[in-house]
């Protein structure tokens, strides 16, 4: 899973990067500007002066296009210092340019509003405090342009026509890069919203998880006891005499040491050994034994499994792991008493484990939620927080869990699993898939 800071470190990467790119058409858009007063309305600037900072302009943009294609990280103090780069080179091609009198002055409106979207309260207030003071020096310092006061003649008058091309201007930079900053933002808001999501589900499944492990520790002292005394019961001449009741004495202990097992288990998962520790085994041999214990010790049917995984690799026998395949397989099963599949294969670098029903397939509005808590159809309390726990135990692992409903009926569960999170090899071979 991707490390939540880097997600949203990634929208200020975005952002800086439609800046890097306004500041192209900021380039383009002068040299054309210039080109034009002075070369068509015979207005003379001091063209050596401004090139030159068209080329420092030019020059700052390579550099950050080359140092952020190496960086993710972008925070609100270089947002701030980009813009304020914006804000001097317009200043300086407007001192050379007539100053306050001329028409491009208003292109700071775009520096202040682009800061308001992007940067902190406090840096917006600066830009503003920025950009008001190169005004005023610019009203105070520069030279105006000699252009003719001939505001009357409407779209006829140069600058009049410089005060029109700077509000189009200004409009559609401002609806397409707003438009493109407010994507980015919403889109953060998103994966945030996702991740404080996942936070509370998490939280969910620790108070769970605690829950269970203190009645796993609570069960553990009854359970022996019961099972010392139903041992003791088998040897009495009473029962051992009648084969009826020694049968169901047997099936009693059957059931004990199931129940003590999932104790185990669970204390197993909550990271405490409870009379034995993880055991390293096969993929294969972990899936297969799993297959036959599920089936040996539940109602089913025809149970069809089928293990094309190919090449074998090690593993540690994970509670967690086969808890969560269990789960999806007793879900299955009330769906399906009659019969259901376990197919387990592999594809590229991942493990794919495949359940099949024939029951009735899960209504629209649970595949719409699917893994969510408490949504289930079963209609008691606590229903669905087994694929809940699916879901998270395979999320934890960077795998994924999908389930849709086939036309004939009946529904699919697949879990994918990376190799790399299950088994004991470093670098999984590749290759190897089916």
């Amino acid at each position: 899973m991707q490390d939540p800071v880097t997600r949203s470190d990634a929208t200020g990467l975005e952002n800086m990067q439609q800046l890097i790119q306004l500041r192209w058409i900021a380039v383009i858009g002068q040299i054309a500007t210039i080109a034009v007063v002075h070369f068509g309305f015979g207005i003379r600037l001091p063209l050596d002066s401004m090139l030159a900072m068209l080329a420092c302009l030019t020059a700052f943009n390579v550099v950050s296009l080359l140092h952020w294609r190496t960086r993710r990280d972008v925070s609100n103090g270089e947002l701030f210092v980009a813009l304020l780069v914006d804000v001097g080179m317009l200043t300086a091609q407007l001192y050379l340019s007539g100053g306050a009198t001329n028409p491009f002055v208003f292109l700071y409106l775009l520096q202040v509003i682009l800061g308001a979207v992007l940067l902190e309260p406090w840096s917006t207030w600066t830009m503003v405090g920025v950009t008001s003071v190169c005004f005023a020096a610019l009203a105070m310092l520069s030279r105006p342009l000699a252009l003719p006061l001939d505001h009357d003649r409407g779209l006829a008058s140069p600058y009049i026509q410089g005060m029109l091309i700077c509000f189009a201007l200004n409009a559609a930079l401002l609806a397409v890069f707003i438009k493109r900053i407010s994507r980015n933002l919403r889109a953060r808001d998103a994966r945030l919203a996702d991740l404080r999501q996942r936070a509370a589900e998490e939280d969910h499944i620790v108070r769970m998880g605690l829950l269970a492990s203190g009645a796993a520790h609570e069960l553990g002292t009854p359970l022996a006891t019961l099972s010392v005394i139903v041992g003791d019961w088998r040897h009495m001449p009473e029962f051992s005499a009648n084969p009826e009741l020694l049968q169901e004495i047997g099936e009693m202990q059957v059931q004990l040491a199931r129940c003590k097992n999932i104790v185990s288990g669970i204390l197993l998962s909550a990271g405490e050994a409870r009379g034995e520790s993880s055991v390293k085994t096969t993929i294969t041999t972990f899936l297969d034994e799993l297959a036959a214990e599920w089936r040996s010790t539940r109602p089913v049917g025809d149970f069809l499994y089928e293990n094309r995984f190919g090449h074998d690799l090690p593993m540690v026998s994970d509670s967690a792991l086969k808890q969560m395949i269990c789960n999806v397989l007793d879900n299955a099963l009330e769906a399906s008493p009659r019969w259901l599949s376990l197919e387990a294969a592999r594809h590229a670098d991942h493990l794919t484990l495949t359940v099949q029903d024939a029951g009735p397939g899960f209504a629209p509005g649970m595949l719409a939620h699917f893994g969510k808590p408490y949504r289930s159809t079963k209609g008691r309390p606590g229903g669905g927080l087994g694929l809940f726990l699916v879901v998270t135990v395979a999320r934890t692992l960077g795998g994924t869990v999908a389930a849709h409903n086939l036309p004939q009926g009946g529904a699919v569960v697949e879990i994918t699993l990376p190799l790399a999170s299950v088994t004991l090899e470093e670098n999984v071979p590749h290759g190897h898939g089916n």
